[in-house]
């Protein structure tokens, strides 16, 4: 065990086989993935976007009016939460991996007044990296109520030699359901064609003229990301519900985004456990969910 980095540095890096990567304890984010010959895979937080792959908690999205209800009580909560801005705690660090946690503290009770762990777990294998991410209910009589987001940005394209129209996204499975929009950051209550022929989704632009993607009900529990005939990637999940496909416009990244949970619908205005897509995570409980990136 690497002792060092749980007495307070902020990053570690790891890796093993074809794949190295580095974890920050600001909001527990992956901020390096690359392969062994240094080819990097994640976007570098750069102008476009400034972070790499955040994590989403304890919502997905916004709320009406960055406003959440507690029991009668309104609190402040902004786009995608909290935990992507706090400093995680090392439990572990290790050749391949590490364990982070973050639990509830005097700033975070004043914004989500629950107690919880949020505990997440990373580890690379040969050529995969897996995140497993563990949400805790230490209450022993009252349910937590919460959503959870994966973010990584990965390169888009990764192959220096490619455009972004090379490259596409091959889902696990036939996706014909309509997909879902965002607007003015919320759920938009109307749904759209999906943009998916059969299993593939060809990769531009336009796609994101309007936001993210979003696949509120997915088939697939995989997407390949690749130009056809070339290395890929392919990102696995499971425990989440939901999928986002986003990017900046012009950007070039593209987030490949598992989620549990998704932004308030329009018009909602009620508690925020009675919003669709909120977890209740029973008292003394744990709930898990996980991704995981591994090279074609």
């Amino acid at each position: 065990m690497v002792n060092d980095k749980i007495s307070g540095a902020d990053v570690h890096h790891f890796g093993s086989g074809r794949l190295r990567a580095a974890v920050k304890a600001h909001g527990a984010e992956l901020c390096v993935l690359e392969t062994d010959t240094g080819q990097s895979l994640l976007w570098n937080a750069g102008k476009a976007w400034s972070r790499h792959a955040p994590v989403l908690f304890p919502i997905v999205g916004r709320l009406p009016n960055d406003t959440a209800i507690f029991d009668g009580r309104s609190y402040r909560m902004t786009q995608h939460g909290f935990a992507r801005d706090c400093v995680f705690r090392w439990v572990e660090c290790r050749p391949d991996g590490c364990t982070l946690e973050l639990s509830e503290n005097v700033d975070t009770l004043k914004i989500y007044p629950y107690r919880f762990t949020l505990r997440i777990i990373y580890h690379v294998e040969q050529d995969a990296l897996s995140v497993t991410t563990q949400i805790i209910n230490p209450d022993t009589d009252r349910v937590l109520p919460a959503s959870l987001g994966a973010h990584p940005a990965f390169l888009w394209p990764f192959e220096q030699d490619a455009k972004q129209t090379d490259c596409v996204l091959d889902f696990e499975k036939i996706e014909q359901a309509p997909i879902r929009r965002v607007r003015d950051g919320l759920l938009a209550e109307e749904r759209f064609q999906t943009p998916v022929h059969g299993k593939r989704l060809s990769l531009k632009q336009e796609l994101f003229r309007d936001d993210a993607l979003i696949f509120d009900d997915i088939e697939s529990r995989s997407v390949l990301f690749h130009r056809p005939g070339h290395q890929g990637l392919c990102v696995s999940w499971y425990g989440y519900r939901e999928l986002g496909i986003w990017t900046k416009p012009g950007a070039p990244f593209l987030c490949i985004e598992p989620w549990y949970g998704h932004a308030a619908p329009e018009g909602f205005s009620g508690e925020f456990s009675d919003r669709p897509g909120v977890l209740h995570i029973p008292s003394s409980a744990a709930w898990e969910a996980g991704w995981t990136v591994r090279l074609t």
